[in-house]
């Protein structure tokens, strides 16, 4: 999608305009926030442990004596890091399955289908907390990203299906075939062109569900425990009791960063639904 569409897509849809705003502040955070905050700060013992906010610490420290401003530089973009990894590989591997098992049918598309709806029945959250317990060697940040999109890519395949198989039917599909167009010719020229724009907006969900789904982990203390992420705050927040000793600085900060970056994603999502549904830009 051209830098032009992008831009008059904003200004007809609000929604999608707020979204990229809260996202880009979001993804600047780390970047922007690491010029000003020295990130050393985020590894444990550089502080003074247990401070409230002040000028020298404007988030506070934590028990295990690191600053939580620079904690929160350092490990926004990580969390997002996961997110769109995860939401990238989850979301690649639907493409492929959904444009085989939707375009060619037959045998790959029930062996297809019915693996994407075997597991979709199985439980995600347990079936990722299973398969993180059982990783022999300390989690990374990728590793992590791998293990949610472990189970990323189910949805997006039926979905993707669904829309291939209305769409192989269409005229200019048909036409395409008879000027003499090969399968992959007709899916790279014909068919991924018209889905581009519902594949943005799947991205996008993926990349929450992601962001999601490593956050339920790393606050169950299955992340990567040497990274300062959001959800491995939470953790710990959690694991040395801040909520009853009071100090909200250690897990309301990375709560409200969670927050943004959902109701960032919500809305261009939102946004990206309204430009690759037809119905909805008449109703607009």
């Amino acid at each position: 999608m051209r830098l032009s569409r992008i831009s008059t897509a904003a200004r007809r849809h609000p929604q999608l305009a707020a979204g990229l705003a809260i996202v880009f502040v979001v993804l600047a955070f780390g970047p922007v926030g690491s010029l000003f905050v020295d990130t050393d700060q985020a590894r444990v013992g550089s502080a003074t442990a247990n401070l409230a906010p002040s000028l020298d610490h404007p988030l506070g420290t934590d028990a295990a004596g690191r600053d939580l401003m620079a904690v929160m530089v350092a490990g926004t973009p990580l969390t997002l890091r996961v997110g769109f990894l995860a939401g990238a590989v989850g979301l690649g591997i639907g493409i492929l399955l959904g444009f085989v098992a939707g375009y060619f049918r037959g045998l790959p598309d029930t062996l297809i289908r019915g693996a994407a709806d075997v597991l979709l029945t199985v439980p995600g959250l347990l079936f990722l907390v299973v398969l993180a317990t059982s990783l022999r060697t300390a989690v990374t940040v990728d590793m992590m990203a791998l293990v949610v999109a472990s189970l990323a890519w189910m949805l997006p395949t039926r979905t993707i299906r669904a829309q291939v198989l209305s769409m192989r039917e269409r005229a200019y599909v048909q036409v395409a075939r008879l000027s003499g167009m090969g399968d992959l010719e007709i899916i790279a020229r014909e068919l991924l062109p018209n889905l581009l724009p519902y594949l943005a907006a799947s991205f996008v969900s993926a990349v929450a569900a992601a962001v999601l789904a490593s956050i339920g982990l790393e606050a169950l203390g299955l992340g990567p425990q040497n990274e300062p992420t959001l959800g491995m705050t939470i953790y710990w927040a959690l694991f040395y009791t801040s909520l009853l000793r009071g100090m909200w600085w250690w897990w309301a900060p990375p709560m409200v960063m969670i927050v943004l970056i959902f109701i960032g994603l919500f809305l261009v999502s939102m946004g990206l639904d309204r430009i690759a549904n037809p119905r909805m830009w008449r109703s607009s």
